[in-house]
C-alpha cells in the first residue's frame, strides 16, 4: 500500500511538472484553456475539427475583454484558431493596456502600465489621441501585451513547461521613434528571459539607420518560431516582404499587431488604390494602398480586430474574428460591461453604429447620467 501511494505521488508530481503554464494559472488567473500553435496547421485543424460553428453562433459567443489577461487569452486563442485554419500570415489590432489613472490630459508626466502585475488596476484603451506620450508610449504598452501572447501561443510551453526566449529588434526602426519593432521566438533556446538583440542570421541590402548606418538583418525562422511585426508603418513594409517571402508560406507564424496606418480610407488612400501613374504619385505620398495590395499578394489577413472610439457620449467597441462578423458593444452606464447592440458582416461606419445605438433606445449618455434617457 504504501509503495502504490508513492508511486502515485511521484506520476501526479511529474505529471504538473511538464503541465502547460496556463494550465497551473502560473500567469493568467482564470484562464480557461491554453492556446498554443502547431507547426501543421491545415493537417491539426482537419484532425480536430468536429463541428463546423456557424457565423452566428460564432457572432453570439463574441464578448469584449474587461480585463488585460482576458484581452490576451482572446486574442492568443483567436489567432492560434486562424493559424489552424491555415491562416499564418495574420493581421491583428488589439486595445492596449493604461494604468486607470493616466489618461487625464494636461498632465506633464504619465506612468506606463504594469503589465507584469497582474492585480495593477489597468484598463483597455483604443490607439488614439489621448495617449499624450504619442507612438512611443504606444510601443511601450504594446511591446509587453506582444511578449504575453507570445508566451501564450509558443508550442515550447505545451510540450516542456518552459516559456520561449523572446527577442526584441528595433533595428528595423530607422528614426528610433516611429515606435516600430520586430519579436520572435527562438525555439530551443534555455534561456526563458526577455532580451534586445540584433540577429545576424539575414540581411537587407539597403537598409539601416541613416545613409552610414549598419544594414539591417532580419531572423531566419524554424517551423515552431513566431514573429510579429509591432506597430508597422509604411517605410518598414519592405522588411515585412524580404521576411515573409524567404519564409515558407505555410508555417510560421508571422503577424503584424497594430499598423499604424488606419482603418478607414482618407483621400490619398482612395486615391493610392487605383493604380497606375496617379496610384503611385498618391501612395508616394502616403497613400497606403501600394502597401495594402503588397500585402494582399503575400496573403497577409485580418485574424482579429478589437478598436473602439466614443459614439453618442459613450464608449464603443468593435471586435471581429477571422470567421465572424463585425460585433458592436456599447459600455453600459456602470462601465462594468458592454452590451452588444448589433452587427455586420462588413465594418460598421460611425453612422452605423449611431444607428444601431438608436434602434436600440440608446440615448446620449449625458442624457442617461441627467436621467433624461433610459440607463443602458
Amino acid at each position: 500500500m504504501k509503495i502504490t501511494a508513492i508511486y502515485l505521488l511521484c506520476s501526479s508530481s511529474a505529471a504538473l511538472a511538464f503541465s502547460p503554464p496556463a494550465t497551473q494559472n502560473a500567469r493568467f488567473n482564470g484562464a480557461k484553456s491554453a492556446s498554443f500553435l502547431s507547426a501543421e496547421p491545415t493537417e491539426t485543424s482537419a484532425a480536430t475539427a468536429v463541428a463546423e460553428p456557424t457565423t452566428e453562433s460564432i457572432n453570439n459567443s463574441l464578448e469584449i475583454p474587461l480585463s488585460y489577461n482576458e484581452m490576451v487569452l482572446q486574442a492568443s486563442q483567436c489567432m492560434s484558431d486562424a493559424y489552424l485554419a491555415g491562416l499564418t500570415r495574420q493581421i491583428v489590432r488589439i486595445l492596449l493596456p493604461r494604468d486607470a489613472n493616466a489618461d487625464r490630459l494636461g498632465v506633464q508626466f504619465e506612468a506606463d502600465a504594469q503589465t507584469d502585475d497582474r492585480q495593477a488596476d489597468l484598463k483597455l484603451v483604443p490607439n488614439d489621441e489621448s495617449w499624450q506620450g504619442g507612438i512611443m508610449q504606444l510601443y511601450r504598452a504594446a511591446s509587453p501585451t506582444t511578449k504575453d501572447i507570445l508566451r501564450q501561443l509558443c508550442t515550447t510551453s505545451a510540450t516542456t513547461g518552459v516559456p520561449p526566449r523572446i527577442i526584441e529588434d528595433r533595428g528595423i526602426d530607422e528614426s528610433g521613434v516611429d515606435g516600430v519593432g520586430l519579436l520572435y521566438t527562438q525555439v530551443g533556446s534555455s534561456s526563458s528571459d526577455d532580451n534586445t538583440a540584433t540577429n545576424d542570421d539575414e540581411e537587407i541590402n539597403g537598409g539601416g539607420f541613416g545613409m552610414f548606418g549598419e544594414s539591417v538583418n532580419l531572423p531566419t525562422l524554424t517551423d515552431n518560431d513566431m514573429c510579429v511585426f509591432l506597430q508597422p508603418n509604411q517605410e518598414v513594409a519592405e522588411f515585412v516582404d524580404k521576411l515573409s517571402t524567404q519564409t515558407s508560406p505555410s508555417t510560421p507564424l508571422i503577424a503584424l499587431l497594430n499598423p499604424q496606418w488606419r482603418q478607414v480610407d482618407d483621400a490619398l488612400d482612395s486615391a493610392s488604390k487605383s493604380g497606375g501613374v496617379f496610384g503611385a504619385f498618391a501612395s508616394f505620398l502616403g497613400g497606403k494602398g501600394s502597401v495594402l495590395r503588397r500585402l494582399d499578394e503575400l496573403q497577409y489577413k485580418p485574424t482579429f480586430t478589437l478598436e473602439g472610439y466614443v459614439c453618442k457620449g459613450g464608449n464603443i467597441r468593435l471586435i471581429k474574428r477571422f470567421d465572424s462578423d463585425w460585433v458592436v458593444f456599447a459600455e453600459n452606464d456602470s462601465g462594468e460591461q458592454y452590451v452588444k447592440v448589433g452587427s455586420l458582416a462588413e465594418r460598421p461606419t460611425y453612422q452605423d453604429v449611431e444607428k444601431m445605438l438608436d434602434d436600440k433606445g440608446v440615448g446620449y449618455k449625458y442624457a442617461r447620467d441627467l436621467g433624461m434617457a433610459p440607463k443602458l
